[in-house]
């Protein structure tokens, strides 16, 4: 049974960046493979109570991605950005950039690095640099964290599912 992951997330004050770092029972190139597979992608990214419909994805150097996120009530949350370096299974550079409010504009550049670790484990560390302070600090308080942690535990199931 997998052991609870705690996601840490690191936002100095006045820092236009945010470090987020979370640890995976599982082997690094099958985290990286759920980053990059179409159908694992769609299994574990953003809350459980929201549907997720991919309309671009390619998880290559160069390559584009869009997808929305739907509640019950049919809001959509679309998000969009392009992959300036896939290198499997360390690393995956790229831009993220929510398309609502309070107005698209605000791109973040992010570095996910995949560090294999003895067991057989994973150490994700995901390096978010944004345009501005208020940016950042904007982001902190829409409830990202709540998302994101739904998120990393959906991935922690699925990886577990997969290895057995």
């Amino acid at each position: 049974m997998t052991k609870h992951n705690k996601t840490n997330i690191i936002a100095e004050p006045g820092k236009q960046e945010m470090v987020i770092t979370r640890e995976f029972d599982a082997p690094r190139e099958l985290v990286f493979k759920a980053f990059t597979d179409p159908e694992l992608y769609v299994q574990w990214l953003g809350p459980r109570d929201l549907t997720m419909t991919l309309e671009t994805f390619e998880p290559k150097s160069g390559g584009s991605w869009r997808y929305i996120h739907r509640d019950k009530e049919g809001n959509a949350y679309a998000f969009h950005g392009v992959n300036h370096e896939v290198t499997a299974p360390e690393r995956i550079i790229g831009t993220f950039e929510f398309e609502g409010l309070p107005e698209p504009g605000h791109v973040i550049l992010e570095t996910a690095r995949f560090e294999a670790l003895p067991g057989g484990r994973t150490r994700l560390t995901v390096q978010s640099v944004f345009q501005s302070v208020e940016d950042r600090d904007g982001m902190l308080q829409s409830g990202m964290e709540e998302g994101m942690n739904d998120s990393y535990a959906r991935l922690d199931e699925l990886m577990e599912k997969i290895q057995k």
